[in-house]
């Protein structure tokens, strides 16, 4: 509450908010209601009969006509001096603010209150009592009322617009709706000191409270009032007075982080599902009723299934749904945050589920990938509520991630280049850091949702190939998550041919697995044999390159630090998951290295044994023709062979002595 909020409304001519008049055009004691019909306690019969939809009030006409001009011209404009009954089905405020009124015309003491205040105010403007007709008319009295006791309680003024919502389009054109949404926009944003907590929290009390109980229910002096107390009163009112509130404290100039948050108060309260998967049930309060300007279709909730259930909401409250997504929408502050991403995916996701409108979908779309970095799994899980066959909408993420990437782009071409070069340099370094670390979450966001969309069967390699490569390749210092979705992949389809296997594990860098999934995929079958020896070999050159860092660092410590073997600087120097895979790690290499070895030597004996063949077949096939001489000189050469092979054997079972003996001449020697 507010300072100058008080129960009563001492010094002013409607005296404590009691409306009396000092003419009375008839002496009465006041109505009496028998059953859905209104009579006057006086002994003058009536002559004039009002009917206002199923409640009838039997009155004078007299009265009436001192006091309304749309009496007076209905009566004379009918030509019929005896006119006795009319029909007022149209009366803003229907019978409640009709009774009132009459009750003013026959001189009646009427209570003034924030909740009877917009229908009987609405109701004048109707019957067209000005002061025209008599000074002091209802018209001045309910306008005072609403100017000088209304708006400046903030109690009176939320309720006074909640009321407003069975009023359109009265309470439009009187301005009621537009006073009240400033003045209670001006109280929010104005110094809280003399506020009392709200009073949804609490039921208002019908006379002034003593001091003893405003003293426990509103906050000490040197209590500090939260920033949000105006929350939960702005949360009960129909989405669009909520909107023209939020506008109005826009204009005042409120933090976007507290309307931000406002708006996300209001969703979680309007809409149940919203906050959590399954069917949502509204609470029941007084929150709950007379939402809408109908009062058919609203419930004070919304029903409804966001998601395990593609089947439309009913048409009442898919509407009612989709009034308040595209309301929240267009009214959320364009600062990056001021709402979460997780609020934004949520609210996509119902706005596809609602076929809210493109354009609005659109700018959801480009405020979600603002802060793309933000989302997590579950929120990007969003169901395809299109033609697709896909389980989840693919699509979206890969526009989330579009939007994401044009917006980083955006911020770069953005940066200052005016400053002097020190000041330029550090923000770049500084945005750059930023934007990597922003890049790098949500990579791997995107290699998390492409293991969980991979089990899919009807998912095709091209999306998931345009997904996984949107990213540029800076965005991953590790492959490990998209190494596991693409062994998902392939565990999903293994109908995959060879080529399309090879041109999936082409989004991977097998130098970025660490040594868990190298051990992995060197025993994964899945994987085209390609892939594996490739993977081998990155492995065996990062070994090497650790080996060798790690003998260049002995050698450069070695005058401060005693000296170590090898392979115990190299496990200190390594993670955990290296250390533990070191000896299975080696193992395997060794004996892949044994194993190549092996085809090796049989590829070299088989090639020898190739060409022995080659040659005896040449032999075969193309004998050549000898002349004497050469086939005298050939003989020649065998009986030199066989006489060494003799004299080779004869000379091992000589004694050492007698070897020392000169051989015997050749036969070419003598010849010659």
């Amino acid at each position: 509450m507010w300072e100058s909020e008080t129960e009563s409304v001492g010094g002013r001519d409607y005296g404590n908010g009691v409306l009396t008049t000092s003419k009375h055009g008839l002496k009465t004691d006041g109505f009496e209601q028998r059953g859905q019909s209104w009579f006057v306690a006086t002994d003058i019969p009536s002559d004039f009969l009002v009917q206002i939809g199923d409640v009838s009030f039997h009155l004078h006409k007299y009265p009436l006509l001192s006091r309304s001009g749309k009496m007076n011209r209905v009566i004379y404009e009918s030509r019929d001096a005896e006119l006795s009954k009319i029909s007022l089905d149209d009366l803003p405020g229907g019978p409640e603010a009709f009774e009132l009124a009459t009750k003013f015309c026959y001189g009646i003491a009427v209570d003034l209150t924030a909740t009877n205040i917009s229908g009987l105010r609405c109701a004048a403007e109707y019957l067209e009592m000005t002061e025209d007709l008599e000074e002091g008319n209802l018209i001045f009295k309910t306008e005072a009322f609403l100017s000088y006791v209304v708006l400046s309680s903030w109690r009176d003024s939320i309720l006074v617009l909640k009321s407003c919502q069975k009023l359109s389009p009265w309470a439009e054109n009187l301005q009621i709706v537009r006073r009240c949404s400033e003045s209670i926009a001006w109280k929010a944003c104005a110094n809280p000191k003399g506020i009392r907590w709200q009073y949804t929290g609490r039921q208002p009390k019908i006379s002034s409270p003593k001091w003893s109980e405003m003293k426990d229910s509103s906050p000490s002096r040197n209590q500090q009032v939260p920033p949000d107390w105006w929350f939960e009163d702005v949360s009960i009112l129909r989405i669009d007075h909520f909107v023209r509130v939020i506008t109005a404290i826009k204009v005042k100039g409120m933090r976007f982080e507290l309307i931000g948050a406002s708006i996300m108060h209001y969703a979680a309260k309007w809409l149940p599902g919203f906050t959590k998967e399954g069917a949502a049930i509204p609470d029941e309060g007084s929150n709950s009723s007379n939402c809408n300007g109908s009062g058919s279709s609203w419930k004070g909730g919304l029903h409804m299934i966001v998601a395990g259930n593609k089947d439309d909401p009913q048409p009442a409250q898919a509407k009612d749904q989709r009034m308040i997504i595209e309301s929240l929408i267009s009214i959320i502050p364009p600062q990056k945050d001021s709402v979460s991403c997780s609020f934004l995916l949520r609210l996509l996701r119902m706005a596809n589920m609602l076929k809210v409108a493109p354009a609005l979908v659109t700018e959801l779309e480009k405020r979600v990938g603002m802060q793309f970095e933000q989302a997590t799994l579950a929120d990007l899980l969003i169901p395809s509520y299109t033609t697709s066959d896909t389980l989840h909408d693919i699509d979206l993420v890969q526009r989330l991630l579009e939007h994401f990437l044009i917006q980083e782009q955006m911020e770069i071409s953005s940066s200052p280049s005016r400053q002097p070069y020190s000041e330029k340099h550090m923000y770049d370094v500084a945005q750059r850091g930023n934007n990597s670390n922003a890049k790098m979450r949500v990579a791997r966001l995107v290699d998390s949702y492409l293991t969980e969309v991979s089990r899919d069967r009807n998912l095709s390699l091209t999306k998931f190939q345009v997904l996984a490569e949107a990213l540029p390749e800076s965005a991953r210092t590790c492959d490990d998550g998209l190494y596991r979705a693409i062994d998902s992949y392939l565990k999903a389809h293994p109908t995959l041919s060879e080529h399309e296997r090879k041109r999936l594990c082409r989004v991977m860098d097998c130098q970025k697995l660490s040594i868990d999934a190298c051990m992995h995929a060197a025993q994964n079958e899945r994987l085209p044999l390609r892939i594996v020896v490739q993977v081998l070999f990155s492995e065996q050159v990062k070994i090497s390159n650790a080996i060798a860092n790690t003998s260049l660092k002995e050698a450069g410590e070695s005058q401060y630090q005693p000296m170590v073997s090898n392979r115990k600087t190299l496990l200190e120097g390594t993670p955990q998951s290296f250390q533990e895979g070191w000896a299975a790690a080696k193992k395997d290499i060794n004996t892949l290295k044994f194993e190549l070895e092996s085809v090796k030597a049989k590829y070299l004996e088989l090639q020898n044994d190739m060409e022995s063949m080659q040659r005896q077949f040449d032999k075969v096939a193309k004998p050549k023709q000898a002349s004497a001489w050469t086939s005298g000189w050939k003989k020649l050469g065998k009986m030199t062979k066989m006489t060494n092979l003799e004299n080779h054997d004869i000379g091992s079972q000589i004694p050492n002595a007698e070897q020392t003996r000169k051989t015997p001449r050749r036969w070419r020697n003598s010849i010659s």
